[in-house]
């Protein structure tokens, strides 16, 4: 996970470039630095690109990466065993902080309350934290509000599916670091058969890469378009019912108050 292997395009553009204006000065600017977007974006991909250049510019840096899970068990164990200065200790004492997936600290009261002090003590000492959310700060339930604000401090950046020029880079990418020889139509092809997941996009590749290989036949877009129709869901009538029903679930609210007078 570096920025060399990252492939930037109009929609990560100025994530990506906050992310190494942070590697590069690390509590300087932008800091915390918030990045948000759906899964299989590149979040993780980024922050853990943030640590690798800050470690390769400082060897001696104390960069700490951590997923929310991790940290909510810490927090656990620390409460558990009374071991809490050995958690603040820890995360404290970093130079750089990244933590992935901070929407799970949500409804979690002692862990928002642990995350919120270290929070400030690295950001009063200049030390750099680096989150990463699929969602905004405000649209996080359960997340306190001083949470939130503190968020507010420094750069929100977001991750959009990527357009058709970048796929096609990044599957070529992919390719390239694979050594997969792969036709520039093929390359095409999966670029427009997926359209919102790096992850689903480069599974498509080596999916495609594996059956060539086992099956001892050349990459083509015949060959392509039989291993993606395997994969891809049967498409079923759209219904007003349906569209209902969804807006319903997305809103949180029941079907009878949206068609009744009040809605």
């Amino acid at each position: 996970y570096t920025f060399e292997t990252f492939v930037t395009g109009p929609s990560n553009q100025l994530a990506a470039a906050a992310a190494q204006s942070v590697a590069d000065n690390p509590g300087s600017s932008y800091n915390p630095l918030f990045v948000f977007g759906r899964v299989g974006l590149g979040k993780t991909h980024l922050i853990q690109a943030i640590g690798n250049r800050v470690r390769s510019r400082v060897p001696d840096a104390r960069v700490l990466y951590q997923t929310t899970e991790q940290f909510v068990n810490d927090v656990i164990q620390g409460i558990r065993f009374e071991r809490m200065d050995d958690v603040r200790d820890r995360y404290r004492a970093c130079d750089v902080l990244i933590i992935d997936d901070i929407q799970f600290i949500a409804g979690k009261e002692a862990c928002q309350a642990e995350f919120f002090h270290t929070f400030n003590a690295l950001h009063g000492a200049k030390k750099q934290v680096v989150v990463t959310s699929d969602k905004l700060p405000h649209e996080i339930k359960d997340l306190e509000e001083r949470i939130k604000s503190r968020f507010q401090w420094g750069l929100i950046v977001d991750l959009q599916p990527p357009e058709l020029e970048t796929r096609v880079a990044i599957v070529n990418k992919k390719a390239d670091t694979d050594g997969i020889e792969l036709p520039d139509d093929v390359a095409m092809f999966i670029a427009q058969s997926v359209r919102s997941n790096v992850r689903e996009l480069e599974g498509c590749l080596i999916r495609v890469s594996a059956f060539a290989s086992l099956t001892h036949q050349p990459i083509s877009v015949e060959l392509a378009r039989s291993v993606r129709k395997d994969v891809l869901p049967q498409k079923s009538q759209l219904t007003c019912d349906a569209i209902v029903k969804l807006v319903c679930r997305h809103f949180d609210v029941k079907v009878q108050d949206l068609k009744s007078t009040k809605r």
